[in-house]
């Protein structure tokens, strides 16, 4: 079978893992009033440019290529990458929003992001890490709007309690006002031990509801992963609010020179048509930058956390985390927790078939 789907059969696919379903539920959602005059000058950026290497096994499919878990659905509604979208319209305005994807996986971004303003969607031509993916739309944001203050919301996670963590969000975006000069990560506070997760140990609580951010803890084993939730630790969700130019600091102190090749490139060639092949050259010799480890580790006494209450959040970074969002949800659906057990490399093809899609029903249609 080709590895590269044909029209049809990429539409077909796209159909079952996306629902198209923005805006349908948010019509009658108060949080959505006059966002506004309630968030001011935020923005949200949602990072999509992921290629999802650590689900690949789980999510390669009948046509013979993987698709990225963002662009993918649990329960055969809505993709990760919508839900998402719908959360940050939760928080800013449509103008406000903006996405990063990568140039490889138009086919997948191009129909949930058709009706977002091409200046709102940068398209990376490479992935070269998590960093270069927050700078390059960051800068242009600051440029749009100086005194931009903004919240980065991964795509690929999955969220139980929706409100409770965009309360969460807005309370973050609140301390802004306290501690203008931080950049707040939110820390999910743990249901168990999970020894593949990263956490955050935190330091003194300020009076305003957030903490000092001590050390991050990446993968401990589990014996200290229980240590550490016994202690307060908190799982670190990679949802960050900050005023935009302290995130900018953040950069500018690790990787200047790749501030001042991507300040250069926005100031000579913004909007023209030379634009697409001069970031093409940039990024071929850009390095590949991981912002947890190579941006935010070392610079912790620029951070704060705030705590967010238990909202069944789960990164969905492995397929035992994927089989165990499924099973808290399997009694809606006629999945089973022997078939989930059984087949835990094909958790979201398994979801999906719900929808009466073809993701992954050559091998578990009834």
């Amino acid at each position: 079978m080709s590895a590269n789907p044909s029209p049809s059969s990429s539409n077909s696919l796209m159909n079952s893992l996306l629902g198209y379903a923005r805006g349908n539920d948010m019509a009658n959602d108060g949080a959505l009033f006059n966002k506004k005059s309630m968030t001011g000058n935020v923005w949200s950026l949602v990072l999509a440019a992921g290629d999802g290497t650590r689900l690949q096994g789980l999510l390669k499919e009948t046509y013979g290529f993987s698709v990225p878990k963002q662009y993918c659905s649990l329960y055969g509604r809505s993709s990760l990458l919508e839900e998402t979208l719908e959360r940050a319209a939760r928080i800013v305005p449509d103008d406000r929003l903006c996405t990063v994807v990568a140039s490889q996986h138009r086919q997948w971004w191009q129909l949930p992001l058709s009706t977002t303003a091409k200046d709102n969607v940068f398209v990376q031509p490479e992935n070269r890490g998590t960093a270069n993916g927050i700078l390059w739309p960051l800068l242009h944001i600051i440029k749009r709007e100086p005194e931009a203050r903004i919240v980065l919301l991964p795509s690929d996670h999955h969220i139980e309690d929706e409100p409770l963590l965009v309360d969460s969000i807005r309370q973050a975006i609140s301390q802004l006002d306290v501690h203008p000069e931080a950049v707040h990560l939110l820390g999910i506070e743990p249901d168990s031990p999970d020894a593949e997760l990263g956490y955050i140990i935190s330091g003194q609580e300020d009076g305003h509801q957030s903490y000092k951010v001590n050390r991050f803890v990446e993968k401990p084993s589990l014996i200290q992963a229980k240590e550490l939730v016994r202690t307060g630790a908190l799982w670190n969700a990679f949802i960050i609010v900050a005023n935009a130019r302290a995130l900018l600091d953040l950069f500018a102190a690790r990787v200047p020179q790749v501030v001042a090749e991507m300040k250069s490139l926005i100031s000579s060639s913004l909007h023209s048509q030379s634009a697409n092949d001069s970031l093409d050259n940039l990024y071929a010799h850009l390095p590949t930058i991981d912002f947890s480890k190579h941006i935010l580790q070392g610079q912790e006494d620029r951070l704060r956390v705030v705590a967010v209450p238990s909202c069944g959040w789960s990164d969905l970074g492995t397929p035992r985390r994927v089989m165990s969002v499924l099973q808290r949800g399997s009694h809606s659906y006629r999945t089973s927790y022997k078939e989930l057990e059984t087949t835990p490399y094909a958790c979201l093809s398994v979801a999906s078939r719900f929808a009466g899609g073809t993701f992954g029903m050559g091998m578990y249609a009834d």
